[in-house]
């Protein structure tokens, strides 16, 4: 019997995320005033992020059943801001405190200034609906 390999794995999955943070950012970046797809960017960039850091523990798994705890915890270390910038980010979004979202905007560009994401890219508009689905996240 031949291995299962799964192809939409979390490391794939944390990959697309953040190239469609970059996208979105530098989309966000030139909004001049709020609209409707200004609030699906920010919302998607919101539950991308608390996605990443729910994807973190499926990812060290793997480590850690081969006992390699500093490796894991390394990883887990290096993305601890996502889980907490998620959140400041998702109750700003809600709020509509754009002030907060224009100060948590470089912070979260910073982690990904190493991302490229190539002007010929296929990730289309993955922001599209966000919003309404961070509103219903809300009332889960």
């Amino acid at each position: 019997m031949s291995r299962v390999i799964n192809p939409d794995s979390v490391g794939k999955e944390r990959t697309r995320l953040t190239k469609g943070i970059v996208l979105c950012i530098r989309e966000l970046a030139k909004q001049a005033k709020v609209t409707s797809e200004t609030k699906d960017q920010a919302a998607f960039i919101a539950l991308a992020l608390q996605s990443i850091s729910e994807g973190i523990d499926v990812s060290v798994a793997a480590w850690e059943k081969r006992d390699y705890w500093v490796k894991a915890d390394k990883f887990r270390m290096e993305w601890m801001w996502a889980g907490q910038l998620a959140a400041k980010m998702k109750e700003a979004v809600l709020t509509d405190d754009w002030a907060s979202i224009a100060m948590l905007m470089p912070q979260i560009a910073q982690k990904f200034n190493k991302v490229e994401v190539s002007d010929n890219h296929r990730l289309g508009t993955p922001w599209t609906g966000a919003y309404a689905l961070l509103a219903l996240h809300r009332k889960l």
